[in-house]
């Protein structure tokens, strides 16, 4: 073991009063302390979720403890130097230390507050309840103590004069979170490179069957800070950028690895309950994946997209044999499919043509209103007040399930010893065709066409100046959106059995919707593969997790959003040119570009995009 010195450049610190080797030793003693308190009782009663009450064996919230307190024991050595761990962080240890510690207090606090309010309360906690609260703070102590980079704290600037303790306390948070560049790592063969493209997709299948499967509320709140504060740590760490530069250099493996790892998620559930989340999560983040070409490519603002998912769906129900189609039809599903995203290009042209000459707010209140009368077109058409076309409110019911080549996806089936039922095989047929939206959306994103979408995004005037034509490049990529959209709609109608008019609409309390659809994009990060894709999947999780909250979920969600886009505004997921236009003082501390790997390359010149 090396003990590391305080260098000149680093000599920042939140709490300087406390010598960096005792603070290093006290952050690190107080992980392994809060990890060896999950292994104590922390109630009496195992009226609370996960049963507190056995010593020696970690149960329910007190698991997620024990990570936090591992991994926050695990930076502290880092920091120390010790051989076998520097790895962890190639950026520095002292941030990831800190965010990982007061991952473990946030954790663990909640845990102890949730019990005395559900229990009624401090008379609740046993010993090992009032060990796990001492012995989190004592991590956060010593992290506080540890030096920051200088660097970053001369980009960021000092606080400005007169700044209120909160604002001073923001900007020292700010400090803590400031990339910092990466130190030279050394190349290693191939085939070890591609086993850790392997890990890191095995840990996140891992994670994500771990978020989807908690049995209770309070487990999914507990694991939702734990991932949060997990993940600003590997970032401000560098292994996600030091990620990035390994998937980058093999981005078909990381695409189709990707898609494997996403493929076995079925076989890790023992019934269908986390499977039918799964599939909605796959349409989700389909739609959001269509709707990205037309935001986050091409720059243009459409709130109705939405209603693109409707046609897609009512076109299919009508043309599926569903007992309640006026057309009286029954196509088989690739038929179907075609019909759903032919059905939806068609709108998107019709609807494209006579507005995507309006821009900014005048091409969204257009796109806003589309939704509008689509969702009341739909429910007129019932005889009475229309045309019987779509049964109106009611819908159009009894949506036969899917039968390709001989497999009906509504049985359940038997495969290698596992048992997959109706929405596991839904999960892999919407699986594949989210396989083909992504293929779509990285040819059209890297072709000619992709590169006039990002000249106009960025500056419609100056792409018009270098020759390309704006109405029809902006009218491919409305058809192209919609007919995405469209594709995942078939899929919905056969899974939900229905088609009803009132999901499609500009916001409502479950997503899909349109504003949840945009929020998907933006959150996860405009541009990119996988930022809309892991936007979509948190923004229909973490409402479907907090139900139990009732009055409070979406006001608690709400916050959530507002706090992730303050920290982070240019999304989860985002492309170097997202970055710096939202940090430019940080330039040169970004680093590599984390999304090489997913995100399409918008840096080509305009004059390419013209040519």
């Amino acid at each position: 073991m090396s003990t590391q010195t305080t260098s000149p450049a680093e000599r920042t610190a939140l709490l300087p009063v406390i010598p960096p080797n005792v603070a290093r030793a006290t952050a690190t003693a107080g992980g392994v302390l809060t990890a060896a308190s999950a292994f104590l009782a922390w109630t009496w009663t195992s009226a609370f979720p996960g049963d507190l009450t056995i010593s020696g064996y970690p149960g329910g919230l007190q698991v997620l403890t024990l990570v936090a307190g591992v991994l926050t024991a695990l930076f502290g050595l880092a920091s120390y130097g010790v051989r076998g761990t520097r790895w962890l962080a190639p950026a520095g240890a002292n941030g990831p230390v800190l965010l990982l510690a007061l991952g473990a207090l946030g954790t663990t606090w909640y845990t102890l507050l949730a019990i005395s309010a559900e229990l009624g309360g401090l008379a609740n906690w046993e010993p090992g309840a009032w060990f796990a609260a001492i012995a989190s703070v004592l991590a956060v102590v010593g992290a506080l103590g540890l030096p920051f980079d200088e660097k970053a704290a001369a980009s960021l600037g000092a606080p400005a004069p007169g700044a209120t303790p909160l604002q001073q306390a923001w900007h020292t948070v700010r400090l803590a979170l400031a990339p910092r560049p990466l130190r030279a790592a050394k190349r290693v063969p191939a085939y070890q490179e591609i086993l850790i493209i392997v890990g890191i997709l095995g840990l996140g299948l891992l994670v994500f069957t771990y978020g989807i499967g908690t049995a209770y509320g309070e487990l999914f709140v507990g694991f939702l800070i734990l991932a949060a504060f997990g993940v600003a740590a590997a970032s401000k760490a560098g292994l996600l950028a030091r990620a990035s530069e390994i998937t980058s250099r093999y981005r078909g493996v990381t695409m189709a690895g990707a898609f494997v790892a996403a493929a076995l998620f079925p076989f890790t559930q023992t019934d269908d309950q986390y499977a039918t989340v799964g599939v909605n999560i796959l349409i989700f983040a389909t739609v959001a994946l269509g709707l990205n070409i037309v935001v986050g490519l091409a720059g243009l603002l459409d709130l109705g997209y939405v209603a693109f998912l409707g046609v897609g769906a009512y076109a299919a129900a009508l043309v599926s044999g569903a007992t309640a189609s006026s057309i009286g039809v029954h196509f088989p599903f690739w038929a179907a499919v075609l019909t759903g995203a032919v059905a939806s290009m068609v709108f998107g042209v019709a609807i494209g043509a006579p507005t995507l000459r309006l821009r900014g707010d005048y091409l969204a209140i257009v796109t806003l209103g589309f939704g509008e009368i689509f969702r009341i077109a739909v429910n007129n058409m019932d005889g009475k007040s229309g045309p019987d076309v779509t049964n109106g409110s009611n819908g159009i019911p009894n949506i036969p399930d899917v039968n390709i080549f001989g497999l009906d996806l509504g049985a359940t089936h038997d495969i290698g010893g596992f048992t997959l039922g109706r929405f596991a095989n839904y999960y892999l047929l919407m699986l594949l065709i989210t396989a083909i939206v992504v293929l779509v959306f990285s040819r059209s994103g890297d072709s000619r066409i992709g590169r006039a979408w990002v000249a106009i995004r960025e500056d419609e005037t100056a792409a018009l100046a270098m020759g390309i034509n704006g109405f029809k490049v902006k009218l491919i990529a409305f058809a192209l959106g919609a007919s995405l959209a469209g594709l995942a709609g078939t899929v919905q109608a056969h899974v939900q059995y229905t088609v009803v008019p009132d999901p499609y609409q500009f916001a409502g309390p479950v997503p899909p919707n349109s504003a949840f659809l945009l929020a998907a994009v933006v959150l996860g990060g405009m541009g990119t593969i996988s930022g809309p894709l892991l936007g979509a999947a948190l923004l229909y999780l973490i409402p479907y997790k907090l139900q139990f909250m009732q009055d409070y979920q979406l006001l608690l969600f709400g916050v959530a959003l507002v706090v992730l886009m303050r920290l982070r505004p240019e999304g989860m997921i985002a492309s170097r040119r997202q970055k710096l236009e939202f940090h430019e003082d940080d330039e040169e501390l970004l680093g590599p570009d984390p999304v090489a790997a997913t995100g399409t390359e918008d840096s080509v010149g305009l004059s390419k995009a013209g040519a």
